[in-house]
């Protein structure tokens, strides 16, 4: 048996036709070597899925292999989100971050707030909250006599529990959505030794008010060698209001940067906002806190507005490098504005009053997206698309059409630029392939899931859509066994 589906897209002028066959249709052999890394693994057949396949399509897949199944693909997920923004947003497109200054300045002093409202910037990192605040300090405003208010209205999430999928829940990548996602909620801590070599020393980015952090720890000699400097520091987080290290960092180490998940996500923007603004030399005297700004203020133009990065930019982080919540960043900004008026100025989208973000229609919408254009067949499950759950679901034929229709999508290099290069950068930096750069994928791994969707550049100059997935307790094991389909995709 086989199915036929009609991919309608504009290159040049002229319309084509691809056909993919099913698992059943074209089932075969494994590559030799594919078989034999699998069967040192100890992973049978029926926990994984190939699909490689003619990125230009109309003919059958080179390799097929439970195809239809449907599997957990881990963060190749994150590839449903990309597309789907790329397509429904624009490349272009930006997100606004409004702030309102209600009251009068006088010598300096605001009498009155601020308001900073949070529209589900990806990316609103320390860098660009330092900008903001010195926007704000450009009004000439050096004291604010009320309150700093921070408005998380434009998401309506659940309270985030960072802790719930894993029970890692000081490591960023289980940080939750924000609607102000403020460096991600996370500090980096980089330590330098002295040049005593007595102690090493802490800096801490952001700063964050009301939070003791040491300046210094003890600095070790030994082993000679750097190791694991994090388990030897002996760090808790566990206490919102103070870091404590009960070990030493090895001299050996040189400097390094450790990025922390804030143990209160809910607190870390009041806390962080206070911290850069006394630290630009700012006084205020009320409070920062969460709220939402006024509706008096809404129907005004905002006084200033920082912009994100485009799309296009983001989402480089997103699949270089595997961003969770940058991609349910993206992935909730769907639900909530993918059918807006597209070219609104960002001063203009600030006000737009919107129902607020959420997964389930954010789910809605990318399942009507899908349909609309890949039609009915195979839809994927998803659930926050980041791939970080274990409810997401996509076959390797499904994940195959929607890489064949990107490949002829005008937005294609924007989406082929941001995945990572094997043996080059981002997640396959340390992947070893006979040519480095032969292949742009998405990686995803889970414990007992992994996965590499995208494109492979074969030597006969052909170039191929390549999806992976391995869904086993033993699937670590199997990774050799996904590098030697890699590397025989990249051979014909």
């Amino acid at each position: 048996m086989h199915f036929t589906f009609t991919r309608c897209v504009l290159l040049g002028a002229a319309l084509f036709t691809t056909t993919l066959f099913s698992a059943s249709a074209t089932a075969q052999a494994l590559p030799p070597e594919v078989d034999a890394a699998l069967t040192r693994a100890k992973v049978p057949l029926d926990a994984v899925s190939f699909l490689v396949t003619d990125a230009q399509g109309g003919t059958p897949p080179r390799l097929a292999h439970r195809s239809n199944a449907p599997m957990n693909p881990a963060s190749t997920m994150k590839l449903v989100t990309t597309v789907a923004a790329l397509d429904l947003l624009g490349p272009a497109y930006t997100w606004a971050t409004p702030v309102y200054v209600d009251g009068k300045v006088h010598k300096g002093v605001l009498q009155g707030d601020v308001y900073l409202k949070g529209l589900g910037d990806p990316k609103l990192v320390m860098e660009r909250l330092w900008l903001l605040l010195r926007r704000v300090q450009g009004l000439g405003i050096q004291t604010i006599t009320g309150d700093v208010v921070l408005d998380h209205d434009a998401w309506d999430l659940p309270p985030p529990n960072p802790a719930a999928f894993d029970g890692e829940g000081q490591r960023p990548y289980n940080v939750a959505p924000d609607a102000l996602l403020l460096n991600f909620h996370s500090m980096v801590m980089t330590f330098t030794p002295s040049p005593e070599g007595k102690v090493a020393y802490v800096q801490y980015d952001p700063p964050l008010a009301g939070v003791a952090l040491p300046s210094t720890v003890a600095l070790s000699t030994k082993p000679a060698e750097c190791g694991d400097y994090r388990a030897a520091l002996r760090a808790d987080f566990s206490n919102p209001l103070r870091v404590q290290f009960a070990g030493s960092y090895p001299a050996a180490c040189e400097e390094r940067a450790w990025p922390v998940a804030y143990a209160d996500p809910q607190l870390f923007g009041t806390r962080a906002v206070r911290g850069m603004w006394e630290s630009m030399g700012g006084v205020l005297r009320g409070q920062v806190r969460r709220g939402t700004v006024p509706e008096g203020l809404l129907v005004r133009k905002p006084t200033l507005v920082t912009t994100s990065a485009p799309l296009a930019e983001l989402i480089r982080d997103i699949n270089k490098f595997s961003n969770n919540v940058m991609a349910q960043q993206v992935f909730l900004t769907l639900g909530r504005v993918a059918d807006t008026p597209p070219g609104l100025p960002p001063d203009v989208v600030a006000n737009v009053q919107l129902p607020a973000g959420s997964f389930a229609a954010s789910r809605t919408r990318v399942q009507r997206w899908w349909k609309g254009w890949l039609g009915d067949d195979d839809a994927p499950t998803v659930d926050n698309g980041s791939g970080l759950s274990r409810h997401e679901r996509i076959s390797a034929q499904a994940m195959g059409r929607l890489l064949l229709k990107t490949y002829a999508a005008p937005f294609m290099p924007e989406l082929m630029s941001s995945l990572p290069i094997s043996g080059v950068d981002g997640t396959l930096r340390r992947l070893k392939t006979p040519r480095a750069g032969v292949a742009h994928l998405k990686t995803g791994s889970l414990n007992g899931v992994v996965a590499l969707a995208g494109y492979v550049h074969a030597q006969s100059g052909k170039r191929y859509v390549l999806v992976a997935f391995v869904n086993h307790p033993r699937a670590e094991e199997a990774r050799p066994a996904v590098e030697a389909l890699v590397e025989w995709a990249a051979r014909d």
